[in-house]
């Protein structure tokens, strides 16, 4: 399988280092150095790729897959901030026939700590003396706040049934890699759900695996779908 990364930084290094685990090959790197205005995009840079791995910025992340998608090339899509275009990604992909995974989590603990957040608001969806709260905090360098993961996390909240006001808050400070908090507090206790990122590594295994998943397939999918095959 060769492997495109779209937005070469931390993440794209070690996507890069790991790729062979996974019978994959780096064959092209971009980033604002060589496709500041999307010029790399092209078919040429392109032949031959199987899938692209894209973890750019909010600003970019649309144009990107509709430029890469437009080639007929498969993406996995990392990058947060644009779920307000979904509907027009979704359009693009069925427009070219291509296939992408996106999440705005790639680790494989996160995405069953959605499920385990989700349970726990069901379950107290109608136990009215339970408030709940969201939390977050990053490196100081991340440029969406609150995460999209803290987003995700809320929303499976919502469509377990928790309809009460939930408090959520952001902090953004040194290199942390990630922890997400989802509590809920009542007079009598509390329960407190956490989930803490040690490195990247489970970000990049996780995008891995979802583009040897994706190689070859049409449609657009979020990566819990897929994440427990």
């Amino acid at each position: 399988m060769n492997i495109a990364i779209v937005g070469y930084g931390k993440m794209g290094r070690m996507i890069e280092g790991l790729a062979p685990e996974y019978g994959a090959e780096v064959r092209l790197r971009l980033d604002e150095f060589n496709n500041a205005n999307f010029e790399a995009l092209t078919a040429e840079n392109f032949r031959g790729i199987d899938v692209a791995i894209e973890f750019s910025t909010p600003d970019t992340v649309v144009s990107n897959i509709e430029r890469i998608t437009a080639l007929g090339v498969n993406l996995v899509v990392g990058t947060t901030g644009w779920a307000e275009r979904a509907a027009d990604v979704k359009t693009l992909v069925e427009r070219h026939g291509t296939g992408l995974v996106w999440s705005p989590n790639f680790s494989v603990g996160v995405n069953a700590f959605f499920r385990l957040v989700a349970t726990a608001a069901r379950l107290l969806a109608n136990e009215t003396e339970y408030e709940a709260w969201a939390w977050e905090i990053h490196h100081s360098a991340k440029k969406d706040a609150p995460s999209g993961t803290l987003l995700k996390l809320v929303d499976e909240m919502r469509a377990a049934g928790y309809s009460r006001a939930i408090d959520t808050a952001a902090s953004r400070a040194g290199r942390h890699p990630g922890t997400h908090e989802i509590g809920f507090d009542s007079a009598a206790d509390t329960i407190t759900l956490r989930h803490t990122a040690r490195s990247r590594e489970g970000f990049a295994r996780g995008a891995l695996r979802a583009a040897r998943w994706i190689n070859g397939k049409q449609g657009l999918f979020e990566f819990g779908q897929i994440a427990f095959e």
